[in-house]
């Protein structure tokens, strides 16, 4: 068995000014990584601008990255960082700024490097990251993973360099303008995190502290992820996040429960990484577009009733901690969250062949499994069409 949580983490509210010295402790240059827009209107970026020009810290602001980021973004971002001689990096919003943070961070650390030592076995340290999550799903706050689009593959993948950030600074008040589609993605992303963590190769007691804590966390918020879907705002899930304001649903607890889930599943990840669901999700997602939470959640039943055929113990102890009685209970919640997606019987091949090809997905499952496994799993999740 083996533990490693190199991250300072903090969960509290206005933890961003409680814990400005700590931030400012990590450079004198910072380059600070967000979207176009989440960061803004949360007040996440306001708080750290605020500290930065009280200490007279100069920064500058990089805002295009996108959902999903790519290499060719993370690899655009790091040639501005390096310019501006950065000496750390903030990364402000959902797992996309973090995870680009960790990958820009590394790139500008090491300016002799193309962004082909991304996906490189190379021994190669990064500038300090601190991660600021502003989103309920990713853990990218508390994991060494960063995955990014690779357009040459057409899909995602996570690079091969383990980045921890340095710091985290986790509260619940970004939350407060939080679309009611991402906080049901980027919940049910954190759900997965958590099952995957639990039925993986590598779940062991240490493991089990965080991915069973995380899917008890998760099973209380359950009422309050119905609330959002079906509360006088709810829209299908296919219309854009700005249709969708779950505007007073929430209460301070409830988004501190958010964000605590989040982070707890974070950590079950950064032991063991995910598995089968996130590895047919990247294919749905550059694909079809589908959220990056959502083409997660969809494959967790069938996920666990595959499991099951050669562990029901471990999957039953799952569905108690979620408050589940069955996985058909688990599908069904989910699909009224989420929606469904549909793919073509092609599609359906190509994502299976994908699929079987990534070895290093493959072997998080802890038992054999082909091809027709693979199969029963999408077709168990998606409505395929001729």
């Amino acid at each position: 068995m083996q533990f490693f949580a190199p991250t300072r983490v903090y969960l509290e509210k206005d933890c961003v000014a409680n814990h400005k010295n700590e931030l400012l402790s990590y450079g004198s240059r910072a380059f600070i990584i967000t979207g176009k827009h989440s960061s803004k209107a949360n007040g996440s970026l306001d708080d750290v601008l605020s500290i930065l020009d009280e200490a007279s810290v100069p920064y500058l602001i990089y805002n295009d990255i996108e959902e999903n980021p790519s290499v060719e973004t993370v690899t655009k971002a790091a040639g501005i960082g390096k310019d501006f001689q950065a000496d750390f990096v903030i990364g402000i919003g959902g797992g996309s700024p973090l995870d680009a943070a960790k990958a820009i961070a590394l790139l500008m650390a090491n300016p002799q490097e193309d962004a082909g030592c991304l996906y490189e076995s190379k021994e190669l340290t990064a500038l300090p990251v601190v991660a600021i999550p502003t989103t309920c799903g990713t853990g990218s706050e508390v994991t060494p993973n960063a995955v990014l689009t690779r357009h040459a593959f057409k899909t995602k993948k996570s690079i091969s360099h383990n980045i921890y950030p340095k710091l985290a600074l986790v509260d619940g008040k970004y939350l407060s303008s939080a679309s009611s589609n991402l906080i049901i993605h980027t919940a049910v992303d954190a759900l997965a995190h958590c099952v995957e963590s639990r039925l993986h190769t590598k779940a062991n007691v240490y493991n089990h502290m965080f991915s069973e804590y995380g899917l008890s966390l998760w099973g209380k918020l359950v009422p309050v992820l119905e609330q959002i879907s079906a509360g006088p705002d709810a829209v299908p899930s296919s219309l854009s996040e700005k249709d969708r304001t779950p505007a007073d649903l929430l209460s301070d607890a409830d988004r501190e429960t958010f964000m605590l889930a989040s982070t707890v599943a974070g950590m079950a990840i950064a032991q063991t990484s995910t598995s089968l669901p996130h590895a047919i999700s990247y294919e749905i997602t550059y694909n079809q577009g589908v959220p990056h939470g959502m083409a997660c959640g969809i494959f967790l039943a069938a996920y666990m009733d595959e499991y099951a055929r050669n562990n029901a113990e471990d999957v039953n102890r799952v569905l108690s901690l979620l408050g589940f009685p069955s996985t058909d209970d688990l599908g069904a919640f989910l699909r009224k969250i989420l929606g469904t997606v549909t793919i073509t019987e092609a599609e359906c091949d190509l994502y299976a062949d994908k699929v079987m090809a990534n070895t290093s997905k493959l072997s998080t499952y802890p038992f054999a499994i082909d091809r027709d496994g693979i199969v029963r799993i999408i077709r168990r999740s998606l409505t395929i069409t001729a």
